[in-house]
């Protein structure tokens, strides 16, 4: 499963925070990779880094406070810096099983004289576990409006793996800018990030 660590809308202190708890959980976890890194303002500060586990990391999810005088901006009267963990919402793509295309066969109208109201011609493919469907009455042979039908179908669905990838990427984002300072999970202290809570 995939983990976000997240600065919310944070200054470079919690993206630095991200960095240093992104390595400190790497070298706890020897089974964490780390998925995608979002570059912050600083060197080795980040918006956000993925990490990925084949363990369940419940036990990280929440808010994680670092205390810290700003390495940044030394006159700054804050020391209390918060980042947050949270799953990320994956959507995966569908996989087509050819086999749950349904086929239905029905006359087509239009052009084509005495085949179109002898023969039928047009196709509806439904892919029955989306409940998508596509038509095709363009050809005059059953055979190539059933091809055109699924080229349709696979086209459709490939339209909605894109917007649910794209749900996806959009709902990370919002989880990456909502984050609850409080309550900490963790608590660490210092430059040297050691853990006190």
């Amino acid at each position: 499963m995939e983990w976000q660590i997240s600065s919310g809308r944070g200054p470079a202190e919690c993206e630095l925070a991200v960095g240093k708890y992104a390595s400190v959980i790497v070298k706890e976890n020897a089974d964490i990779t780390i998925r995608q890194r979002t570059p912050g303002s600083q060197y080795g500060c980040y918006k956000s880094i993925i990490i990925e586990s084949e363990r369940d990391l419940r036990y990280l999810e929440g808010t994680v406070k670092w205390i810290c005088q700003s390495p940044f901006r030394t006159k700054h009267k804050r020391k209390n810096w918060f980042i947050d963990v949270s799953p990320v919402e994956k959507i995966d793509c569908t996989d087509i099983d050819s086999t749950l295309i349904r086929f239905e066969i029905f006359r087509s109208s239009g052009k084509g004289g005495q085949n179109v109201n002898k023969v039928e011609t047009g196709v509806r493919a439904t892919y029955v576990p989306l409940g998508i469907s596509a038509i095709s009455t363009d050809e005059r042979s059953q055979h190539m409006n059933r091809k055109l039908a699924q080229e349709r179908l696979l086209k459709l669905i490939a339209e909605q793996d894109a917007d649910d990838k794209c749900a996806t990427d959009r709902h990370n984002w919002i989880e990456r800018n909502s984050l609850i300072r409080g309550n900490a999970v963790r608590v660490y202290e210092g430059l040297d990030f050691k853990r006190v809570l």
